[in-house]
């Protein structure tokens, strides 16, 4: 990608102590105050680089830049940066984003000859010199006063990716039924088809530690609006921290972001990560390794293996109930269903419980899980030949409660058997 630095007049830095109070979320923003000569500003590293990508903003341009650097000379008590990142625009921004960074001290002007979001914020994180990386859109949505509270816990290494977000209980938002509406539908599809953990994948207010978005980037494909959802679940995976902060945010009623281009562009982009993350393709596991991101400790596997052993239990049930209403027998009715369960169990935890993705291994998994579905097996036929060696005919209900009983022992068994055995190799090696 051809990337044009147009105009710079250096780094900004700040020459006094500022403290920006408690936000939403009880932490104090509150940095040490780093000062530089006025002579040494064009050689000073950055710690914050503010990336604003454009495209054809000629009328919104001006007063955004010029109100977000008097609120960084104001409030940031460090060497900043603005980079106007103007990605293939055909009207007068780039003049005005020349003009602007021939005026304004930390104000440089990049130029791309293609148009996307992702790809602009992509060449301008790929070759900044800042440790903090960090972009807001160019209609001020969000309000100003959440971008200490969002660089803060990056800056002191607390967390390793932000985003506003304007989901979160404290968030006071602004904007009409059909946005929000989509907005939530498109959250909640993430988190059904990706398992996202973080609430506010599209909110254009976030920032990236520098060392972990040059692990990131290579492995984030859309140039478009997916570009956030996709680095957003690539860190969720590999064990990164992400912060969220909750934000004032108005919508812009002069928005002309294509609905529903962009949702067709967000399907196609799921669909590929999903694929990706599936396949091993995605090689979040080595990442993980690569910046020292444990895997799942045993509190959170618990949670996960208990959510998949209720959902498996009550598939079993169902299924053991259906069989046995069509004249199979208890046996039969018991082997069948544990069969059917025991391998989506296996599936579900390979990858939710135990973080393990991709084909390597599979085949020895699921063998090995069949060796644990005997022991499961063997539990629940022995619970139900004890029950029918006391009655020949016992009630279905204490047939079931029986089978609930031995699943439960079962159940402890199959975790241990997962953990200690099956997954134990792969988890020695993420």
């Amino acid at each position: 990608m051809t990337m044009t630095t147009v105009h710079s007049r250096g780094t900004a830095t700040a020459h006094r102590r500022h403290s920006a109070g408690p936000d939403r979320g009880g932490m104090t923003a509150t940095l040490p105050i780093t000062t530089a000569s006025t002579e040494h500003r064009a050689t000073t590293a950055p710690v914050l680089d503010v990336v604003i990508p454009v495209h054809d903003e000629q009328a919104d341009l001006e007063p955004c830049v010029r109100k977000l650097h008097a609120h960084l000379d104001g409030t940031f008590p460090y060497p900043f940066r603005i980079t106007i990142a103007d990605n293939a625009s055909t009207d007068a921004t780039l003049a005005i984003a020349t003009a602007l960074a021939g005026e304004l001290d930390g104000v440089r002007v990049v130029h791309l000859p293609q148009k996307g979001r992702g790809s602009a914020l992509r060449a301008v994180w790929s070759g900044s010199d800042a440790d903090v990386l960090a972009y807001m859109d160019v209609d001020l949505s969000t309000d100003l006063a959440a971008l200490l509270p969002l660089v803060a816990p990056l800056v002191t290494g607390h967390s390793d990716l932000a985003i506003g977000t304007r989901l979160a209980r404290g968030s006071r938002v602004t904007r009409g039924v059909k946005r929000e509406v989509i907005s939530r539908g498109y959250n909640l599809l993430l988190r059904g088809a990706l398992a996202a953990r973080f609430s506010d994948a599209q909110c254009g207010f976030k920032a990236i530690r520098a060392d972990v978005a040059r692990r990131l980037l290579p492995l984030v494909h859309d140039t478009g609006w997916f570009f956030d959802t996709e680095l957003l679940v690539l860190a969720q995976r590999s064990g990164l921290r992400i912060h969220e902060v909750p934000v004032d945010w108005v919508d812009d009623p002069d928005s002309r972001v294509d609905i529903v281009a962009t949702a067709l562009a967000d399907l196609r982009g799921i669909a590929r990560l999903a694929t990706g993350l599936a396949t091993g393709r995605l090689p979040v596991a080595r990442l993980r390794e690569q910046m020292g991101r444990q895997p799942a400790g045993l509190a959170s596997q618990l949670a996960r293996f208990a959510t998949i052993g209720v959902l498996s239990t009550l598939a079993y049930l169902a299924l053991y109930l259906g069989l046995r209403g069509a004249g199979a027998g208890a046996q039969a009715a018991n082997l069948v269903a544990l069969v059917v369960t025991a391998v989506g169990n296996t599936a579900a935890n390979r990858r939710m419980t135990f973080g393990v993705s991709g084909w390597r291994h599979a085949a020895r998994h699921h063998l090995q899980g069949l060796a644990v579905f005997a022991v499961c097996l063997a539990l629940t036929s022995g619970a139900l030949a004890a029950l029918h060696a006391l009655t020949s005919t016992p009630a279905r209900p204490v047939e079931l409660a029986v089978l609930v009983a031995a699943n439960l022992a079962a159940t402890l068994a199959r975790f241990l058997l997962l953990r200690r055995w099956v997954f134990a190799a792969p988890l020695a090696t993420m």
